[in-house]
């Protein structure tokens, strides 16, 4: 069968990746998410590599694990999927626990108001600096990224449910924020990429199988939104992001197909991370140049039996039609995930390789 390319993205077949939850690295590894988990440089570097080693040691034979022996400056936490610190720049609380992801406490702001350089004084920001200057200093680069969210995200976590009805009393008001919002973004990454040469190993981690580095938006929260509000106040800037390919969007949500077609209007779509319950057929049809990142869910592998994680695999794999643009993965598995599991996910995935 003659597949079609994404010459973005390369020609390895069905890659596939995982992402352990806080909530498994603690209980099985003793590993604690306290702010120095994320801004004390030796910290981060010493966690890291103890994450590579454990997850050479369970899967390595699957190529997880590859940089084990590496001490890597990463200046964000890849083996997580966490995004908090641009909402902790922009004000809002955070709570950093031992054995949960940083949380994210809505600062439900009295109106729009955003001032794009204070953002860039805040002591998360310069905490921020002083981890990379360090790491930098002691090993003469830095490697990784920081989960960065997505422009409606960081709206709710200022403004809470209130950006809803902004969008319906407000637009031109709603306009004006959201591009502050992107700009702060921007100004972000660019300064990251600059450093790192990525921006979303710690959205998915399967971006890192790609020959160039992926730029992925994170769209959790637009489940919560109509496909009209999308294209109203947010596709402008996905049109201008995938401009910069390769360009992909996080859609985390149980219904991405329900934005199909608004998404078909972004000229380069090179990749879509996809939630459970997503209808990887229709999404085909109107994304045929895309690569599909499967996403498990992480909550209901607990309850499947073996074959049946291998049957939902195969599925959804023969649904999205092309296993040079079709990836697997699984992200913030908790502890009460067994490792037969995700011995599953991977040997499923071998063999559907094999077919191919």
């Amino acid at each position: 069968m003659n597949y079609q390319f994404n010459d973005q993205l390369g020609r390895e077949i069905l890659p596939v990746d995982i992402v352990l939850g806080p909530e498994w690295w603690h209980k099985n590894e003793g590993v604690t998410f306290d702010k120095d988990f994320f801004f004390n440089p030796n910290k981060r570097v010493e966690e890291e590599q103890h994450m590579e080693k454990v997850l050479y040691e369970r899967w390595g034979r699957y190529g997880m694990g590859q940089n084990k022996d590496e001490k890597r400056p990463e200046v964000g936490a890849v083996h997580l999927a966490a995004g908090f610190l641009l909402s902790e720049m922009l004000g809002c609380t955070v709570n950093y626990t031992e054995g949960h992801p940083p949380q994210v406490i809505s600062a439900k702001r009295d109106d729009l108001s955003l001032n794009e350089d204070e953002v860039f004084k805040s002591e998360a920001f310069k905490r921020t600096l002083n981890l990379w200057d360090e790491l930098k200093k002691k090993h003469g680069r830095l490697t990784g990224d920081i989960n960065w969210g997505g422009v409606l995200n960081l709206a709710m976590d200022l403004r809470g449910e209130s950006i809803f009805m902004d969008m319906m009393l407000t637009p031109d008001e709603v306009n004006v924020y959201f591009q502050k919002l992107a700009n702060i973004i921007e100004k972000f990454t660019t300064a990251m990429v600059a450093e790192t040469g990525t921006s979303s190993i710690s959205v998915n981690r399967g971006v890192r199988h790609f020959k160039k580095p992926i730029f992925l938006h994170s769209e959790c929260s637009h489940t919560m939104i109509s496909a009209e509000d999308y294209e109203t106040y947010l596709l402008p800037f996905d049109i201008e992001w995938s401009k910069k390919r390769p360009f992909g969007i996080h859609y985390c949500g149980p219904d991405p197909h329900r934005m199909a077609e608004s998404f078909a209007k972004i000229p380069h779509l090179d990749y879509l991370d996809l939630g459970w319950g997503g209808d990887v057929k229709v999404l085909r049809q109107h994304l045929p140049n895309t690569f599909f990142s499967i996403r498990l869910s992480p909550v209901e592998i607990v309850h499947q039996t073996n074959d049946q994680i291998r049957e939902t695999i195969t599925r959804l794999v023969t649904e999205s039609g092309n296993p040079y643009l079709t990836g697997v993965c699984c992200i913030n598995m908790d502890d009460s995930v067994p490792d037969d599991k995700i011995d599953t996910i991977f040997e499923t995935v071998e063999s559907l390789k094999k077919n191919f």
